[in-house]
């Protein structure tokens, strides 16, 4: 409470939206079971935390009653076929949660590559794209050339295309073959980091020369005039400032990334979609696999849009990089 040209003025905290409370306690459920599942399968545990089997039984009985009350009917106030399309809903519902739960460890695997793969090619991309897109707008013609060519040359081809070049035609992976003992993933695993971190490199760059171009060219003639160099004026004037607004392209850079991560699996990638398709190939319940391995990308992508509007939030100055304008 203060007083504001005599006038009492009560500040109250505004309480988050319910459906955000709600979010935000599915989101908490989720990445807490999602690292406990983690350390149980590093250490060693991999069988499920919750039994298949009596939703199995359930499945099989839900369905036997759909089909005896919608072929014999019955002194029902509700019509026999709505009674037994409900149990047939409520039969499949038990059966996608039994094939949740005998599939989650194996999906959960999946998922820390997805996010190892994700997390590494975005902050492994950030420098790199950092230098090119200075490159492209302070750099002398070569340098412009060059980040040029390499940006349109990447964006212009076909993630997947990238991926075969350096895991087959370029046979990377036998570089990584030493870095693969114990807990370090396998040369795949590298060779992905790398495709993807060249792939993400490029995306980014033009995401930070859009957001450096924003910036007030008086800005860098203001800091040479306090006797900044142009390479200073860059790195502490511009690249604040443009690295704010790039923020949101970067959100959307990692929720790619985080879709696009399903790619690795043309090059054996144990990431979450390969787990999810070979759990199907094996059950025959496609469906119902990818179903919940969408539901997996959703969890993701949704976290990752979370997280990065709270960077923004975060790091935002008064008239720098604040969402809604500048």
């Amino acid at each position: 409470m203060s007083g504001v040209g005599g006038e009492t003025v009560t500040r109250t905290r505004v309480g988050l939206p319910s459906w955000q409370r709600i979010g935000t306690a599915v989101g908490a459920l989720f990445w807490g079971w999602l690292i406990v599942r983690w350390i149980a399968l590093w250490a060693g545990y991999s069988r499920p935390f919750l039994p298949s089997a009596p939703f199995v039984r359930a499945e099989e009985g839900l369905h036997i009653d759909a089909e005896v009350i919608g072929s014999t009917g019955g002194p029902l106030a509700i019509p026999a076929d709505v009674v037994a399309g409900l149990l047939s809903w409520l039969g499949d519902v038990a059966g996608f949660v039994a094939i949740a739960a005998t599939s989650l460890p194996d999906l959960a695997a999946g998922a820390w590559l997805t996010v190892v793969l994700t997390v590494a090619s975005i902050l492994l991309g950030l420098p790199i794209a950092v230098a090119l897109s200075v490159a492209r707008i302070y750099g002398g013609p070569v340098s412009r050339s060059l980040s040029l060519g390499y940006i349109e040359l990447i964006r212009g081809t076909p993630l997947l295309a990238q991926l075969f070049v350096i895991y087959y035609g370029l046979n990377l992976s036998a570089y990584f073959q030493t870095f693969t003992a114990g807990p370090l993933p396998a040369a795949a695993v590298w060779v992905a980091v790398v495709g993807f971190t060249i792939n993400s490199a490029a995306y980014q760059a033009e995401y930070i020369r859009a957001a450096v171009e924003s910036v007030d060219a008086g800005q860098l003639t203001a800091a040479r005039a306090v006797g900044l160099s142009k390479l200073d004026g860059i790195r502490y004037v511009v690249l604040p400032q443009g690295l704010r607004y790039a923020i949101p392209g970067w959100t959307n850079e990692l929720v790619y990334l985080i879709k696009y991560s399903s790619l690795a699996t043309f090059i054996v990638v144990p990431e979450l979609f390969t787990r999810a398709d070979d759990i199907a190939s094996e059950t025959f319940q496609y469906q119902d696999v990818f179903l919940l391995v969408a539901l997996f990308y959703l969890a993701l992508v949704l976290s990752a849009t979370v997280f990065m509007d709270r960077v923004e939030q975060a790091v935002a100055i008064p008239g720098v990089g604040v969402r809604g304008g500048r």
